[in-house]
C-alpha cells in the first residue's frame, strides 16, 4: 500500500513497476472511475494502435497468466458430477412459482 507524501506525490511499488514495466521518467495518467482512481500507463499504446502480432502475443502472456493461477489452486482432480443444482433452476430460483 502507498501513501501520499505531503507533496501529493504517489511511490508505485517496486514489484507493480516490474509487473507492468514501469521506469522512472514513464509518464502515468490517473483516470476517475466509479470505484475511485485507476492508474494509467500514457505510454502504453491501445488496443486500436496494436498490430495483431502484438495483440497475439499479450493474448498468449494473458492466456498463460491464467494457466499458472489455475494450476496453484486447489481444485478436485475429478470434480463431482452431481452440483446439487440444475442450470434450470438458476432461472427460476428466488422467483415467486
Amino acid at each position: 500500500m502507498s501513501k501520499v507524501t505531503s507533496k501529493l506525490q504517489v511511490t508505485i511499488p517496486k514489484r507493480i513497476a516490474e509487473q507492468f514495466s514501469i521506469k522512472p521518467g514513464d509518464e502515468i495518467d490517473f483516470v476517475a472511475t466509479a470505484e475511485g482512481l485507476r492508474v494509467v500507463t500514457a505510454s502504453r499504446p491501445n488496443a486500436a494502435t496494436l498490430g495483431v502480432a502484438e495483440r497475439l502475443r499479450l493474448f498468449d502472456e494473458a492466456n498463460e497468466r491464467q494457466r499458472q493461477r489455475q494450476a496453484r489452486m486447489n481444485l478436485p482432480a475429478n470434480p463431482p458430477a452431481d452440483r446439487g443444482w440444475t442450470r434450470a433452476e438458476l432461472y427460476t430460483r428466488g422467483k415467486p412459482g
